[in-house]
């Protein structure tokens, strides 16, 4: 038998051997991998004990408050997984319906503006804006749609709702149709043609009765009424901004937030995120919102008063009319001729006023002391008031010895009628800075009166509190006692109740 033949079997031997080794050994790391995750299953599903100290009459006793985590793999843990994955494809999406509704509004202020001062309305370039500010509204129709389709989704993980029809309630299919209406105004890419009579203006070239019923005749480029009310409307779409505004705050994305306001019932929407941003950056969200309010009247007002020869049609002109509109002065050497721009007018208006409204309380919040200010100055006019009486006193006493040393002294009676003067004027100064550190005095013992006042109340009410609880748990051992009492003589009586039962028994057993 040759060396080679040998060595043959020795290899696979070896190699069988290594085989039988790495399975083993994979079959440990299984096993151990089995455990690991058994021991975290354990871990996750272990609940964490909480001791909360309850104070009773007899003493302290530990009250164990269990809270389960979920485990990877449980229904509660994908839904919390499924949850977060539709809240963020919500955002998404409401993110990209505002983008398409800001593209939108774009493309019909260019496609206004083209139409007015380039190429007018008929024009091949104006139809095909049309056409995109209409497949815009399409796909902002489709994202809203999407949009409701993952909040219901949402709802449903919330409610632990298996059938989607329960979360279409009235209330909501009424907001949502009311979204999808107001998204879908838009100006229509129809061929408009000038003798149709869309225009209001009949054939002998006189105004009918209408929007701009005051003015006689409308220039060339004129858009109809309904395009007007159409274009206008699209600022409705604006309504995206606040909902943007509450899904990427990161209010809406903190958990410990949401976590916070659940536990004390309040619901996180655009007001609260308002509220937050009026207190943290005041300035900054009026100015945003005095300048976008401001740019787009301007804009709506130009669109309304430009249709009319005679009226306020430039921008420089309605900008100053709806800045003197907005703050309630209003010159007079602008105004509006036609209904729609009366209109835009009136509400800038209203808005101007709540907008003042706003700033003042801003202003006055800004300008209050807080509770450190307010104690230095307090000190400090203490402290003035102090040396204010001690120097009118001062001169109390050098008055008095003026006068004194006048009257020693037989001067003349005109010198010493006028340090009497000096002395009774001295003594006034001295009365009226004891007046006012009285008033001070009175004003802060009101204050700690009222501190007083309010402890004494908490205080008797937890003097009744616990005389209360002391009644009752003196109640609830005369209970107890009672109980006690009837038990035992259940008890006693039992057993003589049981013997004269087994007596008549045997009694009718013998007979």
């Amino acid at each position: 038998m040759s060396l080679s033949s040998l060595a043959v079997p020795s290899s696979t031997h070896r190699r069988s051997t290594s085989s039988v080794v790495g399975e083993k050994a994979d079959l440990e790391r299984e096993r151990e991998g089995e455990d690991s995750t058994v021991t975290m299953e354990l871990m996750t599903t272990r609940s964490r004990t909480s001791l909360v100290n309850s104070s009773t009459g007899n003493g302290n006793e530990e009250v164990s408050a269990e809270i389960t985590m979920p485990a990877p793999g449980s229904p509660n843990h994908c839904k919390l997984r499924d949850r977060t994955i539709l809240s963020e494809e919500k955002r998404r999406l409401c993110g990209w319906a505002l983008g398409i509704a800001l593209s939108g509004i774009v493309l019909m202020i260019l496609q206004t503006e083209l139409c007015w001062f380039v190429c007018g309305k008929d024009s091949v370039s104006v139809f095909i804006i049309r056409l995109l500010i209409s497949l815009s509204t399409v796909c902002l129709l489709g994202l809203l749609v999407a949009f409701h389709y993952k909040d219901i989704q949402v709802f449903m993980i919330d409610h632990s709702v298996e059938d989607w029809r329960i979360a279409l309630t009235s209330c909501r299919i009424f907001s949502i149709s009311l979204e999808l209406v107001v998204c879908a105004l838009h100006p229509v890419p129809l061929a408009w043609l000038p003798g149709s009579g869309e225009d209001g203006v009949d054939g002998e070239g006189l105004r009918r009765t209408g929007w701009n019923s005051t003015l006689p005749t409308p220039p060339a480029c004129s858009l109809p009424v309904w395009e007007l009310l159409l274009s206008s409307m699209m600022f409705l779409r604006l309504y995206l901004v606040p909902r943007s505004l509450l899904l990427y705050s990161k209010i809406h994305q903190s958990a410990s937030y949401r976590s916070i306001g659940s536990l004390n019932n309040i619901n996180f929407h655009f007001l609260f995120v308002l509220k937050l941003l009026m207190n943290t950056q005041p300035g900054l969200t009026l100015l945003a919102f005095i300048v976008f309010l401001w740019l787009t009247a301007s804009w709506i007002l130009t669109l309304c008063e430009r249709q009319s020869e005679g009226a306020v049609g430039s921008m420089e002109d309605t900008v100053w009319l709806v800045a003197i509109t907005f703050l309630t002065i209003g010159y007079g050497d602008l105004t509006p001729k036609t209904t729609c721009g009366r209109t835009v007018c009136l509400l800038t208006g209203v808005m101007g006023v709540g907008c003042t409204a706003m700033l003042v309380a801003v202003v006055s919040n800004k300008l209050v002391l807080n509770k450190a200010e307010k104690h230095v100055h307090q000190f400090m006019m203490d402290t003035k008031d102090t040396k204010k009486i001690r120097n009118a006193a001062a001169n109390v006493l050098r008055e008095c010895w003026l006068l004194h040393r006048s009257s020693r002294d037989r001067r003349h009676g005109g010198e010493h009628r006028r340090d009497q003067r000096r002395l009774l004027k001295a003594i006034q100064v001295f009365r009226n800075a004891r007046l006012q550190q009285r008033k001070k005095t009175d004003h802060g013992n009101k204050v700690v009166d009222l501190l007083k006042h309010l402890q004494r109340i908490t205080c008797d009410l937890n003097a009744n509190w616990s005389n209360s609880y002391k009644e009752l748990e003196q109640r609830i051992d005369s209970m107890e006692q009672k109980m006690d009492a009837l038990r035992i003589a259940f008890h006693d009586i039992s057993q003589p109740l049981s013997r004269a039962v087994q007596h008549r028994a045997e009694d009718y057993s013998l007979t």
